[in-house]
C-alpha cells in the first residue's frame, strides 16, 4: 500500500502518546491506534514501520492503519486516535407527560377482559387516548424498564 498519508509527530505529540500507552487505562482502541501513530511516525525520532509491520505486530488491517493516517494528517490527534461521535441524534417518542401517562396507566387497572397489562395494551393505550400519535411496545418496555417499573 502506498504511503500516501506521512505521519510527522511533534515531540509533544509523541510524548502524550506515550503517556496515554504507559497509563493504560484508555479503550483497546485508542491504544491500538495510539501504537500505530507512534509506530507509524516519519519524523527524525520517529519508528517510521511500514504498513505490513504494522498489521503484523498489531494485527489489524492495511485498511485500519490508512484511516489512523488519514485522520492524524487531515485532522489532528485526537480525531486519529478518538472515536467520533455518532451523527445521528436520537429523539425519544415519550416526552415527560407522555411517561406520567403511561406510568398511570401501568399502576391502574388493566382493561376488561384482562388479567394484566401487556406492553402491546399499553402502546395501543397510548395512541387510543391521544397521548402519542404512535409508539411501538418496545419504547414502552424501554421506558418501563428505565423507571424500574414492571408489568409482573
Amino acid at each position: 500500500m502506498n504511503q500516501k498519508y506521512l505521519v510527522k509527530l511533534s515531540a509533544a505529540e509523541r510524548n502524550e502518546l506515550g503517556q496515554l500507552l504507559s497509563a493504560g487505562t484508555e479503550k483497546a482502541r485508542t491504544l491500538t491506534r495510539a501504537r500505530i501513530l507512534l509506530k507509524s511516525d516519519a519524523s527524525e525520532a520517529g519508528a517510521n514501520w511500514s504498513y505490513a509491520q504494522i498489521c503484523d505486530a498489531f494485527d489489524v488491517t492495511e485498511v485500519t492503519v490508512s484511516k489512523v493516517r488519514k485522520a492524524y494528517v487531515e485532522q489532528g490527534l485526537t480525531a486519529a486516535i478518538q472515536r467520533k461521535p455518532p451523527a445521528r441524534e436520537y429523539r425519544t417518542r415519550l416526552d415527560g407527560h407522555a411517561e406520567a401517562h403511561l406510568v398511570a396507566l401501568t399502576c391502574g387497572a388493566p382493561p376488561e377482559g384482562q388479567a394484566r397489562w401487556t406492553l402491546r395494551l399499553l402502546a395501543e393505550r397510548l395512541v387510543t387516548l391521544e397521548v402519542v400519535e404512535y409508539v411501538s411496545h418496545e419504547t414502552v418496555r424501554q421506558t418501563l424498564k428505565k423507571m424500574n417499573l414492571s408489568l409482573g
